[in-house]
Formats: C-alpha cells, sequence, structure tokens
C-alpha cells in the first residue's frame, strides 16, 4: 500500500431515517460520500471528510460516527440542519429515498494536500454548493488522482439535461468512475450500460466501473471489459452498498500503487488482472454491507475473510 497516501472526500453527510413496515423508524448516519470515507477509514487509510453537518443531533450522531472510526471531519461552519432522507425498505431490502437537504458548502483551507480525492452525489450537482466542490476538484487534481460516483437521486437532479451536463463534467475530471446500471438508465434510458461507459471512458477516465446489484460489476478500460461476480449472501438491505463498492475499489487501487501522483501514470495503463484484483475487493466490500442493517462497511478483517469465500 502506498505510505500514508492522504485521502480527501468532499460530499454531504446524511441522516438515513429508516423506516420498515411495522416496526420504528431507525437512523443511521449515511451520505454516499460520508460513507466513503467511513468506509476507507475502516480499512486503515488517513481519510479526511469535507461536508456540512448541523449543531443538532444528528449532526451529533453522524459526526461520533465518523470520529470513531478515525475520519477527520471538516466543515465550512455552515449551521443550517443536518440533511436528512427518510429511507424505505420493500421485502427484498432495496432502497428508496426522500430527502430534506440542502448544500451551501463553501471553501474550507485544508492542512496538506492529499493524494486522491473522491466526491460525488449531491454534492457534485446539487448548487451553491456544487460549484465550491468543482473548484476545489480543478484545484487539487494537478496533483491527486480523482474518482467520482454520481450516485444519482432523480428528485434531487432536476432538470435531465443539466445533470447530465453535470455529471458528464464530473467524469471527465476524474480518473475513476464508478455508476449503478440505475444511475446510467437515469441518465441515458435505454442505453446500454457497458456501451455508456466506453463513452465516458474516451473523454478521460483511466477506468470505468458499473455495479448491476445480483449481477456483479463491471470494469471498462481501454482494452476492453472486465467483470466480477456478486458474491452472493443474504441480503438484509442495500443502504450504503454502492459507497462500500467504492471504497473497496479506492482501498485496492491504492494497495497496487494506483492512487496519488506518482500511481496516476500506472492507473492510467491498468491492466485486466490488477483490475480483476480491484474489483473482487470492491464486490466483496458491498456483499459485506449487505448483508446487514444500514450503510456498515466492512473493516480490514471482514473484507479479507469475504474475499476468502469468492
Amino acid at each position: 500500500m502506498l505510505d500514508r497516501l492522504e485521502l480527501l472526500v468532499i460530499g454531504e453527510c446524511v441522516a438515513d431515517i429508516v423506516r420498515l413496515p411495522g416496526a420504528a423508524d431507525q437512523v443511521h448516519p449515511g451520505g454516499s460520500p460520508a460513507n466513503v470515507a467511513y468506509g476507507l477509514a475502516g480499512l486503515g487509510h488517513d481519510a479526511t471528510l469535507l461536508t456540512q453537518l448541523g449543531p443538532d443531533g444528528n449532526g451529533r450522531l453522524i459526526r461520533d460516527h465518523l470520529a470513531r472510526a478515525g475520519v477527520d471531519v471538516r466543515t465550512d461552519g455552515a449551521t443550517a440542519a443536518t440533511p436528512s432522507a427518510a429511507v424505505t425498505l420493500d421485502g427484498a431490502g432495496r432502497a428508496t429515498y426522500t430527502f430534506e437537504i440542502t448544500w451551501t458548502l463553501g471553501p474550507v483551507a485544508l492542512d496538506r494536500p492529499p493524494g486522491h480525492v473522491h466526491t460525488g452525489s449531491i454534492a457534485a450537482v446539487t448548487e451553491p454548493g456544487a460549484a465550491t466542490v468543482a473548484a476545489a476538484v480543478d484545484s487539487l487534481r494537478t496533483a491527486a488522482t480523482v474518482s467520482y460516483d454520481p450516485n444519482v437521486r432523480p428528485e434531487l437532479m432536476g432538470d435531465h439535461e443539466a445533470a447530465v451536463r453535470k455529471v458528464e463534467r464530473c467524469v471527465a475530471l476524474s480518473d475513476v468512475v464508478k455508476a449503478s446500471d440505475e444511475d446510467l438508465e437515469w441518465l441515458y434510458p435505454g442505453q446500454e450500460a457497458g456501451r455508456v461507459a466506453e463513452r465516458w471512458l474516451a473523454t478521460g477516465p483511466a477506468v470505468v466501473l458499473v455495479t448491476r446489484g445480483a449481477d456483479g460489476a463491471l470494469a471498462v478500460l481501454p482494452e476492453g471489459r472486465v467483470t466480477v461476480d456478486a458474491l452472493p449472501v443474504d441480503v438484509v438491505d442495500t443502504v450504503g452498498a454502492g459507497d462500500a463498492f467504492m471504497s473497496g475499489t479506492l482501498h485496492a487501487l491504492a494497495a497496487h500503487g494506483l492512487l496519488g501522483e506518482a500511481g496516476r501514470e500506472r492507473l492510467h495503463t491498468l491492466d485486466r488482472a490488477t483490475m480483476t484484483d480491484v474489483l473482487r475487493h470492491a464486490a466483496a466490500s458491498a456483499a459485506v454491507t449487505v448483508s446487514r442493517a444500514g450503510a456498515n462497511p466492512p473493516d480490514g478483517a471482514e473484507l479479507e475473510a469475504a474475499l476468502g469465500r469468492m
């Protein structure tokens, strides 16, 4: 693994209020970028999260949750209520969301430059904070690799054409892009996910990853496609599965020395064997998460145990 690579995640925290039929509401710390930061810290990385948290109960819950994992939380000092999402689960554990969120992130000074920057989700497309995110990524990417996950939330995306343009701008700034097949279906209805990934790859990323739930995952590289099966598990819920996939991806890329300024050239010549190993780590990480309630990614020992079952 790269020695003490600084990983910066920029994006929202959300209190997930999980609603199950016949049961009391349960509040879980969430937000896609926050989940990625938590997953990275749990896997032993130096992870900083640049975000917004309100001075309320949900904000304290999330801050404490992240701190226990070792995430360095930085905020812009905004005092708006912590964003929340009502998460309704169906009989198969699939989640649908109803949001109460604002995103007004302002500039925040960093103590040290990161080696890798991850962003995405609501934070990358919701103004006025999205402009701050874009400016930060643009300024940091000269010395850091960048990853992006659109994590599409249709009810928050606004005008469809404008949303697609914003997503495509983020894709073009990134070295690693991950999207679900559902994300791509919303962005480009009726288009085959692999073809979309190939089109995105041509705009600049080293690799585009597509998650496909129980059907596994796909990576598109300049030399072709690589696939991995999902690890069979009893699904409790799918909350945070894509985020665990993302943190597992970054963990494996770092282990192969493919993140940071020193790793960028090798990242952009990624071979199929290495990509297969990265996908295995990502899929195993997601499998652990869906096997238990909430966005609860694995630590290193749990990830290794899951890999042993693949």
